[in-house]
């Protein structure tokens, strides 16, 4: 199964992006080549190599996984330009309405 024009366009709406037909073809070649790609790799047989080891021989180091004592929400909105009731005052990005649900 492979990408069409048609995925490629979809997406592109998603992105929100402006793609002409003759990017959407290049766009499909290139994403199927990825697959192809993909696919070969999936065809190889890693049986035998342990799922942390370093393309040099060694194997990954990895640190301990610990608990450590967060911030306060004080000490976090310290730095923050705008706070309002103890959140974090972003821009805002999405388009809408307002009331919750994504416009399609």
């Amino acid at each position: 199964m492979g990408f069409t024009v048609r995925d490629v366009r979809h997406v592109a709406r998603l992105a929100r992006l402006a793609v002409s037909e003759k990017e959407a073809e290049r766009l499909v070649s290139d994403l199927n080549a990825v697959l192809t790609y993909a696919e070969q790799l999936n065809a190889l047989t890693t049986d035998s190599v342990l799922p942390t080891f370093h393309g040099l021989g060694r194997a990954m180091p990895l640190r301990e996984d610990a608990v450590h004592p967060s911030f306060s929400p004080e000490r976090a909105l310290s730095q923050a330009p705008q706070v309002k009731d103890a959140m974090f005052v972003v821009p805002r990005i999405l388009e809408g309405d307002g009331e919750g649900g994504a416009e399609e």
